[in-house]
């Protein structure tokens, strides 16, 4: 996002792994199709178009069930994040599977609509909204295939994959969701108010910890070397998870966009204007503390300690 940032620009890492996902996709296109034609060839034109909608339809349901895992599998084990910093590119490549299977079910029905599109600014809480909204959309899918080629497909297969992934993003989830409270709890108000957060070492050198104010917002405290500082947890563009990002090219860095803002006041890099909210911290007795009465966005509050 700033002028000097290049980790979530391309480079070689992230061509690699679109390179992965791409291979990925064209191998169980071509497997489905080539085991269906070998099994049960097509016997007209409509059938070798849905025999390609079935094929879209479940490579898009596997990469949608992998995207939606993604997120609570790197709040459960740092080592997923590397997988959370480019689900942007996952989730791209699945929305072009998912268009090729739409553009097949409108050739089947022979339709000729013509989408709006949408030229309205959008607010951070509409774009977060919107990310939500893909889980309705996940169940929708569901709907979609268990009241449609499962009224008249009853290969086992099918209902197998609807069962597996919908239970795999629900218990990923539930586990995230339940650790993330118990970390909520932790994060009580100490002395004269302030959270303890934990010894400056507790903190990942480069990334956050996330302690829960007694209101309810959640806090960033990042630890850069010997600096910290807390921010919200927010993103000024879509309200992405700023704590789950990290410190690239001395900027906090959104996992999902590559936003930045500098440690210190909560400021985007020169030349963008966006602002966090910022918070004080002190290290008492060992041990950093959060102030959780919120300072007005861009304002210094970072700290060294010894």
């Amino acid at each position: 996002m700033s002028a000097g940032f290049c980790a979530v620009q391309w480079n070689r890492a992230k061509l690699v792994y679109d390179g992965i996902l791409l291979a990925g996709v064209v191998l169980y296109i071509g497997a489905y199709l080539t085991l269906v034609y070998w099994l049960d060839p097509p016997k007209d034109q409509p059938a070798a178009i849905d025999l390609r909608i079935r094929a879209f339809g479940t490579c898009a349901f596997f990469m949608l069930t992998v995207i939606l895992s993604i997120g609570p599998l790197a709040r459960l084990d740092r080592r997923f994040l590397t997988l959370l910093y480019n689900r942007r590119h996952f989730g791209v490549l699945t929305f072009f599977v998912v268009l090729l299977h739409a553009s097949f079910m409108v050739e089947w029905y022979a339709a000729q609509d013509a989408l709006p599109s949408l030229y309205d600014e959008l607010t951070p809480p509409v774009w977060k909204g919107l990310h939500m909204a893909l889980y309705v959309a996940y169940g929708l899918v569901v709907m979609h295939v268990a009241l449609g080629v499962m009224q008249y497909d009853h290969n086992p297969f099918i209902p197998a994959m609807l069962a597996s992934g919908f239970a795999c993003v629900t218990v990923l989830h539930l586990v995230a969701g339940w650790r993330e409270r118990v970390g909520d709890r932790a994060g009580a108000p100490g002395s004269e108010g302030w959270l303890s957060v934990g010894p400056p070492l507790s903190i990942p050198d480069k990334g956050a910890r996330i302690v829960a104010a007694p209101h309810g917002e959640r806090i960033a405290v990042f630890r850069d070397g010997a600096q910290i500082g807390a921010l919200s947890n927010l993103c000024a563009h879509q309200h992405g998870p700023i704590g789950e990002g990290r410190i690239i090219d001395g900027c906090v860095t959104c996992p999902w966009h590559g936003y930045q803002y500098r440690l210190e006041d909560g400021c985007a890099p020169p030349p963008f204007n966006e602002k966090l909210v910022t918070y004080r911290v002190r290290v008492a007795h060992g041990v950093v503390e959060v102030d959780p009465r919120p300072l007005p966005p861009g304002t210094p509050a970072a700290i060294r300690y010894e």
